[in-house]
């Protein structure tokens, strides 16, 4: 496994936007699938979006056209760019990495607070 280390939440108001990043410690071509997850208090974890090595993204259907994801496999870091930002995104946003073996790893969470 791999150490993960996020970035960049906070509190915003509604319409805001942040920018989550996260920073990699494996090698720069290790890496396969980088994805962000959100998990709010009582709900369970899902999938917010998800980028391939070779830049495919995937996106939940409540951030489409919201949210997105990139990587910089020369920074080891993965970002969310977070905008139009509603009450309901108001979340722990935890990181996730697949390395070319199918190893997981996961990162502490950073929290987002989508408030007035």
């Amino acid at each position: 496994q791999v150490q993960l280390v996020e970035s960049g939440g906070g509190l915003v108001q509604p319409g805001g936007s942040l920018r989550l990043s996260c920073v990699h410690s494996g090698s720069a071509f290790s890496i396969r699938d980088m994805s962000w997850y959100r998990q709010a208090p009582g709900n369970q974890r899902e999938l917010v979006a998800s980028i391939t090595r070779n830049k495919f993204t995937n996106y939940g259907d409540s951030v489409k056209g919201r949210f997105t994801i990139s990587r910089d496999d020369a920074k080891n870091t993965v970002y969310l760019q977070m905008n139009s930002l509603k009450p309901e995104d108001t979340a722990v946003y935890i990181c996730n990495v697949v390395d070319r073996t199918g190893v997981t790893s996961w990162g502490q969470g950073t929290q987002v607070t989508v408030s007035s």
